[in-house]
């Protein structure tokens, strides 16, 4: 696994995994923190599946080696040219707080993005979930649209007979 660039405390942690990216905060010395949904106990494709329905998860400091597996991570402070980030004593002193604790987990409104980025940023952004909001609302509007093109020609044949 490809591992660019020596993490900094503070710094944001991007983990591709096969069908989503784990987004994890560096807090120095091979560690990190991150959440995990409660039923999310590995790493594996069906237990990303199911964090979809999962509403609470635990924050857990973990070595990033461990969680990283055989996938592959960047670092990647994505919105510090959008918000400016805390100090990082302020990050990690923010973050210890959390270890161990069960929090509230949404994938779309309160996921792990939304966690690290909170601590780095003071607030909670996920582009991640942005892009799947953005593709449900064309998917229902798609979806609308097919309907009442099937309605109106269905009544236009009606007529014609």
């Amino acid at each position: 696994a490809a591992y660019p660039g020596d993490p900094e405390p503070g710094d944001l942690i991007e983990i591709f995994r096969p069908a989503y990216q784990h987004w994890a905060l560096y807090l120095g010395d091979g560690y990190i923190i991150n959440v995990a949904p409660i039923d999310e106990g590995s790493t594996d494709g069906l237990a990303s599946v199911t964090s979809v329905f999962c509403r609470k998860a635990r924050v857990r400091m973990q070595l990033l080696k461990d969680v990283v597996g055989n996938d592959t991570y960047r670092v990647n402070n994505k919105h510090d040219g959008i918000y400016t980030p805390l100090p990082v004593r302020e990050i990690i002193r923010r973050a210890r707080r959390f270890i161990d604790q069960e929090v509230s987990y949404d994938v779309l409104g309160n996921n792990c993005e939304h966690f690290v980025t909170s601590l780095r940023y003071g607030k909670a952004v996920s582009g991640q979930a942005d892009r799947a909001i953005t593709a449900i609302g064309v998917a229902a509007v798609a979806a609308s649209a097919i309907t009442l093109l099937s309605f109106l020609r269905s009544r236009t044949r009606e007529r014609q007979y």
